[in-house]
């Protein structure tokens, strides 16, 4: 009678689609409330007992800033040496014939599988819709095998869209889907996630049983409206896919790179975008921490088994790691060092862009709502005793680890490196170790000045040709913006995760924003 008692209570928490603390009863509800709390504990606590016992102890806060500074140096050289390798992959790849390579590898086997590309979007106009059609029209992948769902959400304009899509692109495809995703629907939080979810399901009832086509057969592919693959995308995709012993059990990384308009975006834009596709370059070589993002790509039986998240806002992760316990530990995301292009962050003018980078870098550091997803399945849902304790201590380290750096590393860096020698009073200030403290925080961080000069060295080789408009100056600004990257670093990296981290202590969730699409900028 126990084990069924335990079995019917485990069974009434629907684990995969827990968003919030308010999902779960009793006792639960308040762990998973303190997995909310922790990653934000951890970065405030940090912050202040650094700026207090700069006061009280600045003999222990300066040992603390040199041992900082050393991991930190590490860190980036570590990295930097990851950015190379993964740069250098990802131009093999790009001048890789994917197509014949197909061809090569599995003669007339990759003909019998198609692409499902799910384009959500909301507000954007016409024009950027069309764009992306464009591109996925030019890609080298026969359009008899590629299919397109137009995902709209429910607004004035998205009806005209998706007539003039299906007039202007309709035969160009296998099919073009449309889907408008209605208002107020009960459980969901109106976003991109909740925009697909829907579109998904319009799609397997409406759509793919008239096809005929396998599900087994069909990869799909989720791409904001913004993305637009490199020529070799699909096949590249088709090959990894074919080639895996496990493909039913794999989620697809592209490297996104931001510079569809780079040219046009001002400097604070340009750095956070090619720093984005840095990071993403950089965990294409650590397959162990990658989790989808963005773009990126499943296959359809994976997805139909698992159900897209509606939820909550950062669903481009969510969707890995509810595939993941799902299948018990037993799904991964594999990097394809293959690139889609997509939209730098670009308003109206300068202050209008720096309002949304801000608010874009907010919604991505939201992220932060996988941790106490994440932790609590791993220690407390059915999937958790298919998954070793290792396993489960390096994902809780990583996770950790990467939130408290995100909101952390840059203040500590920059700022409090100094407030032992304007708090520790005159005792400490006679200290040999005070004296040496900016001399050698200096040294550490002009040694690390290295990875910031592979960064912009990387930037400059991943620009697209300057466009006529532009002198020569520009070319060269995009080199000296990275002097900027301090400033930018704390403005639009440590805030918004401070804040997001904030919101989940206080439990005030953040919704879901739509990135301005199509915007001119400051020329």
């Amino acid at each position: 009678m126990k084990d069924i008692f335990v079995f019917v209570l485990i069974m009434e928490i629907n684990y995969l689609n827990l968003a919030r603390a308010e999902d779960l009863p009793g006792a639960k509800k308040a762990g998973y409330r303190f997995l909310e709390i922790l990653p934000g504990l951890f970065a405030w606590g940090t912050l202040l007992f650094g700026f207090a016992l700069s006061w009280f102890w600045p003999l222990g806060v300066a040992i603390f800033i040199i041992a900082f500074d050393l991991y930190w140096l590490f860190r980036v050289l570590y990295l930097a040496a990851h950015q190379i390798a993964s740069y250098r992959r990802m131009q093999k790849h790009i001048k890789t014939g994917w197509r014949a390579k197909l061809e090569a590898d599995f003669s007339a086997q990759w003909r019998e599988f198609y692409h499902l590309v799910v384009l959500p979007f909301a507000g954007e106009s016409g024009e950027v819709v069309r764009a992306t059609l464009d591109s996925l029209a030019k890609t080298d992948y026969p359009k008899e095998n590629l299919i397109v769902l137009l995902a709209a959400e429910d607004m004035p304009s998205a009806r005209r869209i998706l007539e003039e899509a299906q007039k202007d692109y309709g035969g160009r495809f296998f099919a073009l889907w449309p889907s408008i995703h209605p208002k107020n629907i009960s459980g969901e939080l109106r976003g991109k996630g909740a925009n697909v979810d829907w579109a998904i399901g319009v799609m397997q009832k409406k759509f793919l049983p008239a096809t005929g086509i396998p599900k087994e057969n069909i990869i799909v592919s989720f791409f904001d409206i913004d993305t637009k693959p490199y020529a070799d995308y699909f096949s590249c995709l088709a090959w990894h896919f074919l080639k895996s012993s496990n493909r039913l059990r794999e989620s697809y990384q592209p490297i996104p790179v931001y510079n569809n308009n780079i040219w046009d975006a001002p400097w604070m834009s340009r750095i956070i975008a090619t720093s984005s596709t840095f990071w993403e370059m950089m965990q294409q070589e650590r397959p162990e921490q990658l989790v989808t993002f963005s773009s990126h790509s499943m296959p359809l039986p994976a997805l139909l088994e698992v159900g897209y998240p509606r939820n909550v806002v950062s669903d481009d992760s969510r969707i890995f790691w509810r595939a993941y316990f799902y299948y018990g530990g037993k799904y991964k995301t594999t990097p394809l060092y293959y690139p889609v292009s997509m939209d730098a962050v670009l308003g109206k003018n300068t202050f209008r862009t720096m309002i949304n980078q801000y608010k874009q870098q907010r919604r991505w550091a939201w992220g932060v709502e996988n941790v106490p997803y994440v932790f609590f399945n791993l220690f407390f849902s059915p999937a958790a005793k298919k998954i070793s304790l290792r396993e489960k201590l390096f994902h809780v380290g990583t996770m950790l680890e990467g939130f408290w750096s995100w909101a952390t590393a840059a203040l500590l860096t920059f700022g409090l490196a100094w407030l032992p020698l304007f708090l520790g009073g005159q005792n400490f200030g006679t200290t040999l170790l005070s004296y040496n403290l900016p001399r050698f925080t200096s040294v550490i961080m002009t040694m690390a000045m290295a990875g910031m000069m592979i960064s912009a060295i990387i930037s400059m080789l991943l620009l697209p040709p300057r466009p006529k408009n532009y002198g020569r100056w520009r070319h060269f600004s995009m080199f000296l913006q990275w002097l900027l990257l301090p400033v930018t670093l704390i403005v639009f990296g440590a805030f918004p995760a401070l804040e997001s981290q904030t919101r989940m202590i206080i439990n005030k969730p953040l919704g879901f924003w739509i990135t301005e699409k199509g915007g001119k900028g400051k020329k």
